[in-house]
């Protein structure tokens, strides 16, 4: 009614009406009565934008890789962005006038195709696949340049590498090359285990050789402490019989002497009574036998002299006629033993 209109925008739409080109205002969720045929309004969205993307590009090695992903991004500077593109509103105060709001997602996709395509011709296609971190922090810096998304009044929120695919044919090539490397680590692997298998055997044998050895060198110690005790118990042994020897000797030495002072004792007796036997003999040379039987008898025990009487019967018996001898007599002389005559 008489051109009187009401706008209201959302907290994440920044509205900006002019008034003769000139900004009267501006700010994020107003709400406001304006005069449509004098004013128009300039509405830009605040909230953050996905933008997927997908593009064939090409690699350092000249090997054409597929690169999807999305990228997040907001505007920080709505006033540096409505003098770049045209956000302007028509009368119905919904629409705009232009496709440039529609376009800001294909020049912000654009972008980040610049910088990755300046990426990707400084990395090979297996670094590439090998590392795709690299290679979103490279894009995501080259993007926050001054003369990236802040030349358009954005903002990067994210960006996000989905998948980087060669072709076909190249794909398979890798494989083919990564399978090999795989069977020849898988190779190596065995070697080494095989190599670690008879490294740890030989080992195992060594320490069972020097388990041996030591086995052997204690026995052989054993043996010789054992040779060295007997040895020390043989010389004690040939010690004693030494001096068993030269006691035996000494003893023999003594024994020789005491034979000898004993020879000599019974040779000097044997001299003394062969000089008293001498004597004797020479005394009585010239005295009658009888006498000295006589003699002899004096001192003998009873025994002896009836003995000596019988005797002088015997040698005088042709003389003697007849001889009687009492039962007392004869009972006396076997009862009695004759003492022997003393020389």
């Amino acid at each position: 009614m008489f051109g009187i209109q009401y706008a209201k925008a959302s907290p994440t739409t920044y509205l900006i009406q002019y008034r003769n080109g000139q900004p009267v205002r501006e700010g994020a969720g107003l709400a406001f009565f304006y005069f449509a045929p004098s004013a128009s309004l300039v509405s830009i969205p605040m909230e953050s934008v996905d933008a997927p993307f997908m593009f064939t590009e090409v690699s350092a090695d000249f090997q054409q890789v597929t690169v999807q992903g999305q990228i997040t991004y907001r505007v920080s500077d709505p006033k540096l962005l409505a003098s770049l593109m045209n956000f302007t509103l028509l009368a119905n105060g919904v629409d705009y006038v232009s496709e440039d709001p529609t376009k800001l997602p294909q020049r912000v996709v654009n972008a980040v195709q610049v910088q990755l395509r300046a990426a990707l011709q400084g990395q090979k296609l297996q670094d590439l696949l090998r590392e795709s971190e690299g290679l979103v922090q490279s894009v995501r810096e080259g993007l926050r340049r001054p003369d990236g998304l802040p030349s358009l009044g954005l903002e990067l929120v994210s960006l996000a590498i989905l998948a980087i695919k060669p072709t076909p044919d190249t794909a398979r090539a890798l494989e083919a090359t990564i399978r090999e490397q795989i069977l020849k680590d898988a190779d190596d692997a065995l070697y080494l285990r095989r190599n670690a298998a008879i490294e740890q055997e030989r080992a195992i044998k060594e320490n069972e050789l020097n388990t041996e050895i030591a086995v052997e060198t204690k026995k052989r110690q054993i043996r010789e402490t054992q040779m060295d005790a007997e040895r020390a118990v043989l010389e004690k042994r040939l010690q004693i019989q030494a001096q068993e020897m030269q006691g035996k000797i000494a003893h023999e030495k003594e024994n020789e002497a005491l034979t000898e002072l004993r020879a000599a004792n019974a040779r000097r007796e044997a001299d003394a009574k062969a000089y008293g036997m001498d004597a004797l003999v020479r005394t009585v040379a010239g005295v009658d036998p009888k006498v000295l039987q006589a003699l002899a008898l004096g001192s003998a025990a009873p025994g002896a002299i009836i003995a000596s009487a019988f005797q002088e019967l015997a040698q005088n018996a042709g003389r003697i006629g007849e001889l009687n001898i009492s039962p007392d007599l004869l009972q006396q002389l076997t009862q009695s033993p004759v003492a022997a005559p003393r020389k």
